[in-house]
């Protein structure tokens, strides 16, 4: 199923989940101030991953922020949340505003070009509250982002905007895989935030 453009909040998954994709929830210039913020000001590091017992080190690059230090782990390797900084909290107000949802916390992506994508994956972490609303804003180069069903392997396919939302909640992790595919068509960094929930 191929998604070129969307009506705002529409549920693109067509069974089995809930994934909305609102497009742009901003003007070019407010994307481009954030951007510009979030990738001067945010404590990237480069993201760790524990594959068959050895440590590996990706260029993507991460950052975890939260309501306090929570723990989150994922890939085997665990993060400590850094303390809001005022672009985040005004983000996370938005999102909030847009989508009815709560958040405590942030894990962002930082991709340098189109070499850097992410592989399959669900997030279902023991640290996440179950069947929660994570929401992902996107800032930089437009990618295509997909699902994946896990058993009838259908798959759905979205471009995701320059200051674009899309709230994945419901049983979305529990039945569908997602991921952001490689491609050498894009030359300039993405930055993804994915406004999440830690069960206390």
């Amino acid at each position: 199923m191929d998604l070129f453009s969307t009506s705002e909040n529409e549920n693109i998954l067509p069974f089995e989940g809930e994934a909305r994709y609102y497009g742009s929830i901003m003007n070019l210039e407010k994307s481009q101030y954030y951007f510009d913020r979030l990738l001067n000001y945010i404590e990237w590091e480069n993201d760790k991953a524990i594959i068959f017992g050895k440590l590996v080190i990706t260029k993507r690059k991460v950052a975890w922020y939260g309501d306090k230090a929570f723990d989150y782990t994922y890939s085997k390797t665990t993060k400590s949340g850094l303390p809001w900084t005022k672009e985040l909290l005004e983000l996370k107000s938005i999102v909030e505003n847009k989508t009815g949802e709560t958040f405590n916390s942030c894990l962002l992506n930082l991709y340098h070009n189109g070499d850097e994508g992410m592989g399959w994956h669900s997030d279902g972490e023991k640290d996440l509250k179950i069947n929660g609303a994570i929401g992902s804003l996107s800032f930089g180069a437009e990618r295509k982002f997909l699902f994946k069903h896990k058993k009838t392997k259908q798959t759905v396919e979205v471009y995701l905007e320059k200051g674009s939302l899309l709230v994945m909640k419901g049983e979305t992790q529990t039945h569908w895989l997602h991921r952001l595919p490689p491609t050498k068509k894009v030359k300039f960094p993405r930055i993804n935030l994915t406004f999440r929930t830690i069960d206390l």
